[in-house]
């Protein structure tokens, strides 16, 4: 069958686009799906080592969310730095953008401005600040880059963090991961699940609108990631891997080799899973509730299968999960 973007809209209920984490992390809900028997079983996400088979490993993504929205004047001007040339000069979408004008020179605050000296095509802006990015100067104006759907709240900004966040480097959260604790972490680790650790810098490219009708005709950001040699040896002696989250998923399925056969590396991906895609490492997901229309959306729909994606996320509305960022999560396995 040939997907259209129109075959990956739903229609959700806005009271169900979570705007907070539960509390605590763990206790979010959970969405257990079998492919093999097609069950569906409502939990929290605090009884995932019942569902988790024994001896699996658990793949995380480690990678840190910069603090990359850089709001000035009471947010009427801003800077999302996308990327860092040097000291003092980004890449950066900006707002309003009739303000940053070629070769202006625009005031942000005070004893802080910024020269535009170049304009891309998809209106991304060079800009050279009058500052370092590590300025203490700008620390007050710098804020955690949460999504569109999520209002802009800094005192969440350590919850849209992992537990085992480590490597600085994401525009967005890898929020599958979210849910976890570490004292579920470390039950989990009595009970026999290992934990692996990668990194995928997650890029806003992975949440860039799927413009084209032809889901074929798409093209995908590409994203920086790294696989450790220790990481690796893991893997390759894993008996079942569990993806926590998308980004993991990208990892394993742009660095494994048939049947598996991990080798360290570092590089960009830009891989992007629809269904009809063979996997080649993941054998179960956590993910969490994606939304319409979106990349992340078609990779679940390949893991799980398009009808079963569809009666899974109906089952989700119409039992009032919590969708997106902050929302619950689904087991697939």
């Amino acid at each position: 069958m040939n997907f259209t973007l129109s075959d990956f809209d739903y229609d959700l209920p806005e009271k169900l686009i979570a705007q907070a984490p539960a509390s605590p992390r763990d206790h979010a809900r959970l969405l257990v799906y079998n492919r093999e028997t097609g069950t569906i079983t409502d939990d929290y996400f605090y009884n995932l080592g019942k569902y988790l088979p024994n001896e699996t490993t658990l793949v995380v993504n480690n990678s840190k969310v910069e603090k990359c929205r850089l709001l000035f004047d009471d947010g009427k001007r801003e800077l999302f730095v996308t990327s860092v040339r040097n000291n003092n000069t980004v890449e950066a979408m900006v707002r309003p953008g009739k303000k940053f004008k070629l070769d202006r020179e625009v005031e942000l605050a005070e004893g802080i401005t910024a020269k535009v000296t170049n304009i891309a095509d998809d209106g991304i802006r060079t800009v050279i600040l009058s500052c370092d990015v590590d300025d203490p100067k700008l620390e007050p104006y710098k804020h955690t880059p949460f999504p569109p759907y999520i209002e802009q709240n800094e005192s969440l900004s350590e919850e849209y963090q992992t537990v085992y966040a480590k490597d600085l480097g994401s525009k967005a959260a890898p929020t599958a991961g979210l849910h976890f604790t570490d004292n579920l972490l470390e039950d989990l680790k009595n009970a026999g699940v290992r934990k692996s650790e990668v990194t995928l810098h997650v890029g806003l490219g992975t949440f860039a609108p799927v413009k084209t009708e032809d889901i074929s005709e798409h093209n995908m950001h590409s994203e920086w990631y790294q696989l450790g040699a220790f990481t690796c040896e893991e893997l390759n002696e894993a008996k079942h891997i569990t993806a926590v989250g998308t980004t993991s998923v990208r990892v394993l399925e742009s660095a494994a080799k048939e049947p598996r056969g991990f080798q360290p590396e570092s590089r960009d991906t830009d891989i992007f899973i629809t269904p009809g895609y063979k996997f080649k490492a993941t054998d179960a997901l956590i993910t969490n509730f994606h939304l319409p229309k979106s990349t992340l959306l078609m990779l679940v729909s390949a893991f799980m299968g398009y009808e079963e994606m569809n009666r899974l996320y109906q089952h989700a509305i119409e039992e009032e999960y919590r969708f997106y960022s902050f929302g619950d999560a689904m087991l697939i396995l």
